[in-house]
């Protein structure tokens, strides 16, 4: 999950989702349910409306994240490609999925 900018309450949250081999579920519905459940269990205040589904995140060799790199594609500010990330061609995939969303 990554805060993304917004107008009105400053940053607001997005999930990014990598599903288990072998989930045949709709991924609407894995949505969905990803959204209800942060709700049921954080409340209406997250205001956590906006998830997709990708097939992996961008890491860096170590493993950690690439969050601020992910929140800067979705801001559509520059940003550099980490020199420890572990493989760049991710960061296409990232794009893709999170124009979808914004």
């Amino acid at each position: 999950m990554i805060g993304i900018a917004d107008t009105l309450k400053g940053q607001v949250p997005v999930g990014l989702v990598v599903l288990k081999s072998g989930v045949t579920e709709d991924h609407e519905k894995i949505k969905s349910a990803l959204v209800q459940s942060v709700r049921d269990e954080i409340g209406a205040i997250a205001s956590f409306k906006k998830a997709a589904v990708v097939k992996r995140l961008p890491k860096t060799r170590s493993g950690k994240i690439l969050r601020s790199t992910m929140r800067k594609i979705a801001d559509k500010q520059e940003y550099t490609i980490p020199s420890t990330i572990d493989d760049p061609s991710i960061l296409g995939e990232i794009e893709e999925a999170l124009r979808q969303l914004v």
